[in-house]
């Protein structure tokens, strides 16, 4: 809620809707002042640091520049979720109010990053042993390996639906998938980012 510590959030944004910086590097060269700190961003927040009493670091951003329509929720002051799409803007917001209550990972299960998905065979696989071995020890007929891998399978497939945004039952109404709203409010979401307050941030 600091002033500068805002004033230095909203300039970096600007910075990158205007220069399309490629990296948090790149945005922390680019020219910049503010409470006689400078000449970069770089230096107005070493500057800064001493001044709040706060480490802050630029860690990341998503720059959407595909002329697409944007659609934002805030929820609280902890999440904040951005939606690119084309359609309507009341199912936009939904989808942006959605993927906070949700926190998919992805658009569709094609993209749901392989060392999650990886992660979850690994985990699935796991399982399996353990019940065969509790079957081996009490006596009981242990599942053929096909039986074993089709299991596994249907865990993945299970995760990937539960995890990308098209496949998750509505938060507004569970009668329907994310996919089968947007279909029906004739809205295409073409991308949606997700930040968290102290995410990612190794304790």
């Amino acid at each position: 809620k600091n002033d500068s510590f805002l004033a230095l959030a909203n300039a970096a944004a600007a910075l990158v809707a205007k220069h399309d910086p490629a990296n948090t590097e790149a945005l922390s060269a680019l020219p910049y002042s503010q409470d006689g700190f400078g000449p970069t961003l770089e230096d107005v927040r070493k500057g800064l640091i001493g001044k709040i009493g706060e480490n802050m670091t630029f860690r990341r951003f998503k720059r959407f520049g595909s002329g697409a329509k944007l659609a934002s929720y805030l929820h609280g002051t902890r999440i904040g979720v951005v939606v690119e799409f084309d359609g309507d803007e009341v199912a936009a917001k939904d989808v942006a109010m959605h993927v906070a209550a949700m926190k998919p990972v992805s658009l569709t299960s094609n993209d749901v990053p392989a060392e999650l998905v990886e992660r979850e065979r690994s985990v699935a696989a796991a399982k399996a042993a353990e019940d065969a071995a509790t079957a081996t020890a009490a006596g009981k007929p242990v599942q053929s390996a096909e039986i074993v891998a089709k299991r596994i399978d249907g865990g993945v497939q299970k995760f990937l639906k539960e995890v990308s945004l098209f496949n998750q039952s509505f938060v507004k109404n569970d009668k329907q998938t994310v996919e089968q709203m947007l279909k029906a409010t004739n809205t295409t979401v073409k991308a949606f980012t997700m930040y968290m307050v102290g995410e990612g941030i190794e304790k």
